[in-house]
């Protein structure tokens, strides 16, 4: 048994030249089988074999630096070539462990990279302030500007429930015209880019992000298209300023979510 496993980052249609260091600062080097370049480095097993590996993904800090280098590697080869990313810690006992992957997946690997060609991922996230649509509600809605009048003059008690009324209500037009706001958004995108999938919300702990996401979409598109994207971010973000709606654009990212499986025989 050897001192190393092999990390692979991606899998590529051409070898190609690579200076990138990977994780843990190792060199990333290339197998090659069946036609398909994998991109791969060579990381000490006392790090990363199943039981160290286990104890190290719940360690915070390492697990960012190893996803970060991993995503490193993945960004440089994507502006050079078309990948196909594969998962974080995706090991292999040896170089012969990676070729048998490249010719026993050979037709769906290159399915995928031909189904992936010219094209990339794009995030795009529906952010709203939703202190200020409730504001915006207050101030608009038919209804709670009845109740806030009829709360005048009431008692303490008739004024509370009144009030209640009128919490529920701004609650649910919120609820109401946030998702269609990020309907909205959805169909807007649908109709610009090749394929579109919505992703749980982010953490904002996490991401660092204030508000409510209401979007988290995942796009893929032609690089042709991008320009596309951004209008259809930009028109929207402008139309609901008033409501405090931020459209975030990130990318280009590894085409995680969009690849393909076995060909259709």
């Amino acid at each position: 048994m050897t001192e190393e496993l092999v990390w692979a980052y991606c899998v590529a249609g051409a070898p190609h030249g690579v200076s990138e260091s990977g994780v843990e600062g190792r060199p990333v080097e290339q197998v090659e089988a069946a036609g398909l370049a994998a991109l791969v480095s060579r990381v000490p097993r006392s790090e990363f074999a199943e039981d160290a590996l286990r104890r190290n993904l719940n360690d915070l800090d390492w697990l960012a630096r190893v996803a970060r280098a991993h995503e490193d590697v993945l960004e440089h080869v994507l502006g050079e070539t078309t990948i196909v990313p594969l998962r974080l810690c995706t090991l292999f006992e040896s170089e012969d462990g990676v070729r048998r992957m490249l010719e026993q997946e050979q037709a769906a690997l290159a399915h995928a990279l031909s189904a992936l060609s010219g094209r990339d991922e794009w995030g795009v996230k529906l952010i709203l302030n939703k202190a200020t649509l409730e504001e915006a509600i207050l101030e608009t809605s038919p209804e709670a500007v009845a109740m806030r009048a009829e709360m005048e003059g009431k008692s303490e008690g008739g004024a509370y429930l009144i009030r209640r009324r009128l919490e529920r209500h701004v609650r649910d037009r919120v609820d109401a015209l946030a998702a269609a706001a990020a309907d909205e958004l959805r169909a807007e995108l649908d109709r610009c880019v090749l394929a579109c999938v919505t992703r749980p919300p982010q953490n904002p702990e996490l991401s660092g992000y204030t508000g409510a996401m209401l979007l988290n979409a995942a796009c893929l598109v032609d690089r042709g298209g991008v320009e596309s994207v951004r209008q259809v971010a930009s028109e929207f973000e402008t139309r609901y300023a008033h409501l405090g709606a931020r459209v975030e654009l990130t990318g280009p990212w590894p085409p995680y979510n969009f690849v393909p499986g076995e060909p259709d025989s």
